[in-house]
């Protein structure tokens, strides 16, 4: 009861529409639940495309874009949809990606990435990589600015989005402008103060997220981990993008966000974060009336707009 008194009045409600479960018992259940569908856009197509990956495997990724056809290159946004790393689909995200268009005519492009238990790391970061890499030798195809691509994602998307921009630099591979992981799954060994915590069985909690790193780290690594798979080990965050982040207060994810955010402004990285008091994990997803709902999305959606708007030439 605790937890509840700390939330946002106008988010309370929200708590009982989410239905608790635990992994890894739930998995299979929690998957067959299809997300809404969303009402077709005028102003913005969606396209599925099948393309290969960087060891050959099929990946399907869900391009949105303008419908008006003109030949201007667009600024391009590689979104990755959370789930824990164990579940999700681009799908689940239409309606966000279809307002990242709208408000910064730019293109989105969404991977279907491999998920954990299945497919454990390195599957599903390889997969944004190679989405990445295709937006860059697909540009002239689509219409797609290959210098303004930015990456991002919510919570395991974020952490996948925050480690693709290592992977990225380290591989001195395609040029990424601007990165922006939203209350972001960064760290497996969970020993911060807030990951001990957020307990509430409705949210996201400790101990599913305890067992989605050890689905997603699979049985090759209980040590070594890279910090491709956990990017909050990383020590040299230094010529990484500029970076757009934010956290619920209540959110199991503050304190590894509230970390890497000080480490980023450290090695020199222009980063701009919030921090929401009373909210929890994706709270603006789940009560999207709400007012603090619509100003945390709209404030990353802006962010995106400001970020290619410095590029703009």
């Amino acid at each position: 009861m605790e937890f509840e008194k700390r939330v946002v009045p106008e988010l309370r409600a929200g708590l009982s529409i989410l239905e608790p479960f635990r992994l890894p018992e739930d998995l299979m259940q929690i998957r067959a639940i299809h997300p809404q569908a969303v009402q077709q856009s005028k102003a913005v197509e969606i396209v599925d495309l099948q393309i290969r990956g960087v060891h050959g495997n099929e990946l399907q990724v869900r391009l949105y874009k303008p419908r008006h056809a003109d030949i201007m290159k667009r600024p391009t946004l590689l979104w990755i949809h959370g789930g824990g790393l164990i579940l999700g689909s681009p799908e689940a995200d239409d309606q966000l990606c279809i307002d990242f268009v709208s408000a910064a005519d730019c293109i989105v492009v969404s991977p279907n990435y491999r998920l954990a238990p299945e497919f454990p790391y390195p599957a599903g970061l390889e997969d944004c990589y190679s989405t990445l890499q295709w937006i860059f030798a697909s540009a002239e195809v689509w219409g797609m600015d290959c210098h303004r691509i930015a990456v991002g994602g919510a919570s395991a998307g974020g952490g996948l989005a925050a480690a693709l921009t290592l992977l990225a630099r380290d591989r001195h591979g395609p040029g990424i402008m601007f990165q922006m992981p939203l209350y972001p799954m960064l760290d497996h060994r969970n020993v911060t103060p807030s990951s001990y915590e957020i307990t509430h069985p409705s949210v996201w909690n400790r101990a599913n997220n305890l067992e989605a790193w050890r689905m997603y780290l699979g049985q090759e690594l209980t040590e070594g981990v890279p910090i491709y798979a956990s990017p909050g080990l990383a020590t040299d965050l230094s010529d990484l993008p500029a970076a757009y982040m934010c956290v619920g207060e209540l959110d199991l994810f503050r304190d590894e966000t509230l970390d890497y955010v000080t480490r980023l402004a450290r090695d020199g990285v222009e980063v701009e974060f919030h921090l929401y008091p009373g909210c929890y994990h994706a709270s603006e997803h789940v009560v999207p009336e709400a007012d603090i709902s619509q100003r945390i999305r709209s404030e990353y959606i802006q962010s995106l707009v400001r970020a290619y708007r410095k590029t703009d030439f």
